[in-house]
């Protein structure tokens, strides 16, 4: 199977890689990572790095630069559907006047749930050990059910016990979801210990907030990893076909 999805007729030539936005360096740099890898990955391609928060250039800037007549695919670099996507990014779609187009965000896919499987051995996790699956959150009720398809995808790559918690926006939230794992894990009169497996793009506010939540060992985020850009290029991939469809 190859890496990406193959190039969509009608291509606009114009990605733009919508990240969050974070005031961490190491952050910052992990987030470059993945657009330069779209970069290379795809040299024809005109890649354009834009923000929903915290960091510039903003989405509805970068949007409003295009050229005349331009089109252009905004690819989410989030993890799933919340706020950013159904406001920010598609507000900013919809500012295009038909010329600029919102992909889904990067998850749920089997990709990240093998990177996340992989930072779990790379921690020293064990499948005894009570693994509580961390992501940052929302009150949209679709963004909780692409987590659990995330989990049970994970699931199919990792023999342990594994649970849910989020940052914010929905429950139970990590500490909580973490005293849950050790509980648990008590009562069987076991010795686990509590692995917090971060489903999280990079360092920032949010990972930090994971360290601090009383597991045993916090993995590292998602990225760097090429198979990010990858999933990335597919969003936009599948961008353009389902244009096509429509028109």
């Amino acid at each position: 199977m190859p890496d990406t999805l193959v190039e969509a007729e009608s291509d606009p030539h114009i990605l733009i890689a919508c990240a969050h936005g974070t005031d961490d360096v190491t952050g910052r740099r992990v987030v470059r990572s993945i657009v330069d890898d779209i970069r290379r990955r795809r040299p024809d391609l005109d890649v354009r790095e834009a923000f929903v928060d915290v960091q510039e250039p903003s989405l509805p800037d970068v949007v409003d630069a295009l050229p005349p007549g331009a089109s252009a695919v905004i690819v989410p670099l989030l993890l799933s559907v919340g706020f950013h996507t159904a406001v920010d990014i598609a507000e900013a779609a919809q500012s295009g006047g038909g010329r600029v187009m919102a992909a889904p965000p990067l998850g749920p896919d089997c990709r990240l749930a093998a990177i996340i499987a992989e930072r779990l051995r790379a921690a020293g996790a064990t499948p005894r050990d009570r693994v509580v699956l961390a992501a940052a959150g929302s009150s949209r009720p679709e963004a909780a059910a692409a987590v659990t398809r995330l989990a049970d995808s994970v699931r199919d790559r990792w023999p342990g016990s594994i649970s849910i918690g989020y940052g914010a926006g929905a429950h139970p939230r990590v500490p909580a979801a973490v005293e849950t794992a050790r509980g648990d894990a008590a009562t069987c009169g076991a010795v686990e210990r509590v692995v917090i497996a971060s489903y999280l793009l990079a360092p920032g506010y949010f990972h930090d907030r994971l360290l601090e939540a009383g597991a045993d060992r916090v993995t590292a985020p998602l990225g760097p990893d090429p198979r990010l850009a990858a999933i990335a290029l597919d969003r936009y991939a599948e961008a353009l076909a389902r244009r096509s469809v429509l028109v």
